[in-house]
């Protein structure tokens, strides 16, 4: 299916669609390799959080402060 045919769905249907892929990812037995740059960020975020300077969010803020 391309794009053009994708976007034309309603959002139910192509959220549903994105639901149906991921189930069918997590029943294969390939082993997905993550990119080194998340490997960082994750280091990076639990640095914040050992030496206490992470900030954490309620959802309630977080929504508040981006929606």
């Amino acid at each position: 299916m391309q794009l053009a045919e994708i976007k034309t769905l309603s959002v139910e249907k192509r959220m549903q669609m994105m639901e149906d892929i991921w189930d069918s990812l997590r029943h294969e037995n390939t082993e997905i390799t993550s990119p080194l740059w998340h490997k960082k960020i994750l280091q990076d975020r639990i640095q914040l959080i050992q030496s206490g300077k992470a900030k954490f969010l309620s959802i309630q803020e977080l929504k508040s402060k981006y929606l």
